[in-house]
């Protein structure tokens, strides 16, 4: 049996690498809008959003206390779940990633976590009631997300209707970049919390406590890396978010990432963990559709969901295999 001090340091190490990719691929979706309207360079851009993110990570612990306490029973919480849970949504990303395929950290942590606590064989471990309520945000962030976007930007066509299109762009060309700060702020306030619960509960298991405390490291280490992934990773996502999917321009990237962070933040208080990337996606979507149903990449937009509905599986499978394997080895 390896050291439980070793064992510890490989699941902070593991949660910092969770915090790199979310910052790779999910993180990436806060700022595509704004680089897909060309509003910002892609470097601009990563570097705000990195700023963003860390103070988003670094405000607040509700999402953290749902991850860390809200899944698995904190009695029953092992070091084989935590790995399992956190290597199964990492494979998952990275490989996601590399393909240019938005996914939902969010949700393939928890289905990770999930499938490796299956592993154990007793699914009265898995507080299923908080469970219920984390997979309702599946269904009703997206349909926010759409309805948001539509909604946002019809309101901005009206009001600004009999204005001259130079001055609605230079207005809204300022506006777009404050709301792409306060979705990639957002953003780190919900998902940047997931790394932040995974250490605390590795740190739980490791001194034998049910209770669950997030030391301030912990939450600037997790802010870090999430804002070193933002910065350094994601072009190929933010390219098939910003680029492909509908043809923007600053009022209406205003009106996909302003609806899409107020989803965010109001889930943060809430202590929900929601998906960024079906937020901001399902706003784009809203927000082309606004036009004509034509104008959404329709069939670029069903690849992604087919990603976001093989997360779930996908995931909850490699948790139960990886769970099974640190089981055994842990």
């Amino acid at each position: 049996m390896p050291d439980v001090s070793l064992t510890l340091v490989i699941v902070i190490a593991a949660a910092i690498v969770f915090g790199v990719a979310n910052g790779a691929n999910d993180a990436a979706n806060s700022i595509a809008t704004v680089i897909g309207t060309r509003n910002l360079s892609p470097r601009s851009a990563l570097i705000m959003a990195g700023i963003c993110e860390f103070l988003g990570a670094a405000t607040g612990t509700a999402v953290a206390m749902t991850i860390g306490k809200g899944i698995i029973i904190p009695e029953a919480m092992t070091v084989s779940i935590v790995l399992g849970g956190v290597f199964a949504v990492i494979i998952w990303t990275v490989t996601a990633t590399f393909k240019g395929m938005p996914v939902s950290l969010t949700h393939g942590l928890v289905a990770g976590m999930v499938g490796a606590a299956l592993a154990h064989g007793n699914p009265s471990i898995i507080q299923w009631r908080v469970l219920g309520t984390v997979f309702s945000a599946v269904a009703i962030a997206p349909v926010l997300g759409f309805a948001g976007g539509f909604t946002v930007f019809l309101l901005i066509i009206w009001v600004f209707k009999r204005k001259r299109p130079a001055m609605v762009r230079t207005l809204f060309s300022k506006l777009e970049v404050a709301s792409a700060a306060f979705l990639a702020y957002s953003h780190g306030k919900n998902d940047g919390q997931m790394p932040i619960g995974l250490i605390a509960m590795g740190l739980m298991v490791h001194s034998g406590s049910t209770e669950l405390e997030i030391p301030f490291w912990a939450v600037i280490a997790s802010a870090s890396a999430i804002s070193f992934g933002t910065i350094v990773g994601g072009r190929r996502v933010i390219r098939t978010v910003g680029l492909k999917m509908t043809a923007l321009n600053p009022s209406s990237g205003f009106a996909a990432e302003a609806s899409a962070a107020t989803i965010i933040e109001v889930a943060s208080h809430l202590g929900i963990p929601v998906s960024t990337t079906h937020c901001v996606s399902t706003a784009i979507m809203g927000v082309g559709a606004t036009k004509r149903l034509s104008a959404v990449r329709w069939t670029l937009a069903g690849n992604i969901v087919r990603t976001w509905i093989l997360t779930f599986p996908g995931c909850l499978a490699l948790g139960w295999l990886l769970g099974t394997l640190f089981r055994v080895i842990a």
